[in-house]
Parts: structure tokens; C-alpha cells; sequence
């Protein structure tokens, strides 16, 4: 288990410096979207996904310790959650949450082990 929500796996994959913008994103019960921003930055690594029609044309912030693995060859991220638990997430607005420390906090806290849904395996 990752301890920092904010930091990838380090199975995943996941190079430092690579270009994900474009990815398509796979929950663990279908496709999501793709990437529209991300940051490689340590301790503070996250992709912004455009779902598209899924959730209405929403974009969705989740943290890098999500990603379980990167496919470079494919150009897609597969992620730990469910479509449900994505969409249950606290909503994001591009213009007021990239930097909100509160809703970083927040966030963090629901994907990490204090998350609905039985969060992150022990």
C-alpha cells in the first residue's frame, strides 16, 4: 500500500517525465476517459481525467496512488477503483481545486485509507 495518496506505486510503471496526457483511464469494471492533465511532481502526482458523456462531460482528479499500472504501448492507466467509487469522489472544478490544500485533503482522505466504500486494501 502507498502511504502518500499523492505518490504512484511503484509497481505501476510509471516513468518519471513521461507525457500521459491523452491516456485512456480503465477502472477496474470499464473505461473512464483519458487523461487531460496529470503531474509527475513527488508527493503531489495526479491525473485529471476527462470522463466525457460517462459523468456528463465532468473531469475527475484522482491521485497517483490509484494508478496500477501504466501501459505505454497501449497509451492506457489502469486504476484500482470502481467507475461508482470515481463518481462518488468529491466533485472537482478544474479552476477551484488544483490548488486547494482542503480539497486536496479531502480528496486524499477518500482515496486513501479513510475512503467510503472500504477504501484501500490493508
Amino acid at each position: 500500500m502507498t502511504e502518500n495518496v499523492w505518490s504512484y506505486q511503484p509497481t505501476a510503471g510509471h516513468l518519471a517525465g513521461t507525457d500521459l496526457t491523452g491516456y485512456k483511464v480503465e477502472a477496474t469494471d470499464g473505461s473512464i476517459g483519458k487523461v487531460d492533465k496529470h503531474s509527475d511532481e513527488v508527493g503531489d502526482a495526479y491525473l485529471v481525467v476527462d470522463t466525457g458523456v460517462w459523468i456528463f462531460g465532468k473531469e475527475v482528479l484522482l491521485p497517483a496512488s490509484t494508478v496500477v499500472k501504466v501501459d505505454p504501448e497501449e497509451r492506457k492507466i489502469f486504476v484500482d477503483r470502481t467507475k461508482e467509487q470515481i463518481k462518488a469522489a468529491p466533485e472537482f472544478h478544474r479552476d477551484k481545486h488544483l490548488g486547494d490544500a482542503g480539497y486536496r485533503s479531502e480528496l486524499g482522505t477518500y482515496y486513501g485509507t479513510g475512503a467510503p466504500f472500504g477504501g484501500r486494501p490493508a
